[in-house]
């Protein structure tokens, strides 16, 4: 089983679930969360951003690495 978490901006979740969805994955979670960032080109430290975790649960024989490929 491989576990894959990607942290993505709340507007890029419909994208995400298409994208999931056209390759046929249609079972996966997502969580609300909130991080900051720091901004190096700017120097300063950003408040609070929220940002949408998703999580998918895929199992080993449909994994293709890049490598496989």
């Amino acid at each position: 089983m491989k576990l894959i978490t990607a942290i993505v901006k709340p507007f890029k979740l419909d994208d995400v679930r298409e994208a999931l969805a056209s390759i046929g994955i249609q079972r996966m979670a997502v969580t609300e969360v909130i991080g900051f960032d720091i901004c190096c080109s700017h120097a300063y430290v950003s408040d609070y951003i929220p940002r949408i975790k998703i999580e998918v649960v895929t199992s080993d024989e449909g994994w293709i690495t890049p490598l496989q490929q």
